[in-house]
């Protein structure tokens, strides 16, 4: 939990939009039961623990992904936790659990086609969107993927298509603010034309905007 805390922590400070973090993902339902067992104690735990301070933070904790399936007591206690955070105004925080970037696209067209149903309604991209776990939440700019893997692991899939992606080697129990800040000031060194030509769009350099998005503990080791 001392890297969740500090990677909060850093985000809060500065003052970024929202952060996600890939608590459980879909396909860590593969992984033994009692290695399960020991994810959800520990998310139970960091909620107990935690939740006073991001209380303090004004933080809005928000989840994404299939929660139904979630074992009961795991669920009342994180709707619980995003129920006394809900007026929060300050960053906010997505734990992505139960959570799969394809899933994620079938569920918002299965919603648009029951709108289908009952009125006439445009199927575009901001449609799309605006049926994302995510709705309302700006795309994310920066993507941080450690412990070397050369893969997005089915996390976000539609919202990063234009975001900025850095990996690392350092695995995540040993991601610290430093980690964090190097790569932050490498995106900003960076130019994003979204397709269009260099310099043809006019990016801040000295700060960065949106979201950005981390890659949690608990899901990178098994993708």
């Amino acid at each position: 939990m001392r890297t969740v805390r500090t990677v909060i922590e850093t985000c809060t400070q500065m003052k970024l939009t929202a952060l996600t973090l890939y608590a459980f993902s879909m396909e860590n339902w593969k992984r033994p039961r009692t290695e399960i067992d020991v994810l959800w104690r520990l998310l139970r735990a960091y909620l107990q623990t935690e939740l006073a301070e991001i209380e303090r933070k004004h933080i809005k904790l928000t989840a994404i992904g299939r929660l139904d399936a979630l074992p009961p007591q795991v669920r009342a206690e994180l709707q619980a936790a995003i129920d006394k955070t809900a007026a929060n105004d300050g960053m906010q925080l997505n734990l992505a659990i139960n959570y799969g970037g394809r899933a994620e696209i079938v569920d918002a067209v299965k919603a648009l086609v029951e709108e289908s149903k009952r009125a006439d309604i445009v199927i575009d991209e901001q449609a799309i969107s605006a049926h994302l776990y995510t709705a309302g939440i700006p795309d994310p700019d920066l993507l941080i993927r450690t412990s070397g893997e050369m893969r997005v692991s089915n996390f976000l899939l539609w919202q990063i298509a234009y975001a900025e992606l850095y990996v690392t080697s350092t695995l995540w129990p040993d991601f610290t603010r430093a980690d964090l800040l190097r790569a932050i000031l490498d995106y900003q060194r960076r130019d994003r034309r979204f397709g269009g030509l260099a310099g043809s769009r006019e990016i801040p350099r000295t700060e960065v905007t949106g979201a950005v998005t981390g890659t949690g503990a608990l899901e990178i080791s098994a993708q």
